[in-house]
């Protein structure tokens, strides 16, 4: 199952770090996110683009989290030369991530 499966994302930048908030669907499936989406996972998610760390900030009254990818964005906006400097396309690469097969799975179809 693909975490675009259950949540949503939106992305924001700041001098050379993303923001980026996935927040699900459902508040059921919440849990599963939390549980599957460590800063680990999402900076080797993200290998190659994020630098520093991978900071997470829970909000669970809203569904959602928030993480903060600091050196992800090439030196910044005005400094980058990259194609998508402001990182807006780090929510849709998120959002392809895999989610443990077994246990997401019988997750997920047990609550729908």
């Amino acid at each position: 199952m693909l975490l675009r499966d259950i949540a949503h994302a939106r992305t924001g930048d700041k001098g050379n770090r993303s923001t980026l908030s996935v927040i699900a669907y459902e508040a059921k499936h919440y849990p599963l996110i939390e549980k599957w989406l460590t800063p680990e996972r999402v900076k080797a998610h993200f290998q190659g683009i994020v630098q520093g760390s991978v900071d997470r900030y829970c909000l669970p009254h809203l569904g959602a989290l928030n993480f903060v990818l600091n050196g992800s964005l090439g030196g910044g906006v005005t400094r980058s030369l990259a194609q998508d400097a402001h990182g807006k396309c780090l929510a849709s690469g998120l959002l392809a991530m895999v989610l443990s097969e077994a246990e997401s799975t019988a997750s997920f179809m047990r609550n729908n």
